[in-house]
């Protein structure tokens, strides 16, 4: 774990992480839906259109999943994490829809190093997705762990 660019030593309070961009197609959309979230609005434009949602939109979860893979690729798979003991808070505030760009970032609201626990420290994150319009889709809080550098796993 020591060669991990990422340990809990190196995240501040006020510290921002660009997750980057994905481009949402409507096929992701369907075959995420067909093996997760079978509801129409994600699996047929016209369904979606006749919607709150305004067209073929993803799954919510869908929308968490492509967050995840963000994290993953920005940081997370490069780091010391030791998984996440739950979510604090998750909102939803627009569709996404095929066709969509997101953009992620991250911000490190705090840190606290572990009282039962030496070498292992938390740090808690909020999350925001935007699409190409600036509109925030999706915000997310929640506290990740992490080895402190040179900790043994």
């Amino acid at each position: 774990m020591t060669a991990k660019k990422w340990a809990f030593e190196d995240f501040h309070p006020g510290m921002t992480i660009d997750l980057g961009e994905k481009h949402v197609t409507a096929a992701e959309i369907v075959e995420f839906a067909r093996e997760f979230d079978f509801q129409p609005m994600h699996l047929d434009e016209e369904a979606g259109k006749a919607s709150l949602l305004g067209g073929l939109s993803a799954s919510g979860w869908h929308t968490c999943s492509m967050l995840m893979r963000m994290m993953c690729d920005a940081f997370l798979l490069d780091s010391t994490s030791q998984g996440a003991p739950g979510i604090d808070y998750l909102r939803w505030k627009k569709p996404v829809l095929a066709g969509d760009t997101l953009k992620a970032a991250s911000t490190v609201v705090a840190t606290r190093a572990s009282s039962s626990r030496p070498g292992l420290g938390f740090v808690t994150v909020r999350y925001s997705i935007v699409n190409q319009r600036g509109e925030t889709v999706l915000e997310m809080q929640n506290s990740g762990m992490f080895l402190a550098r040179g900790a043994a796993a």
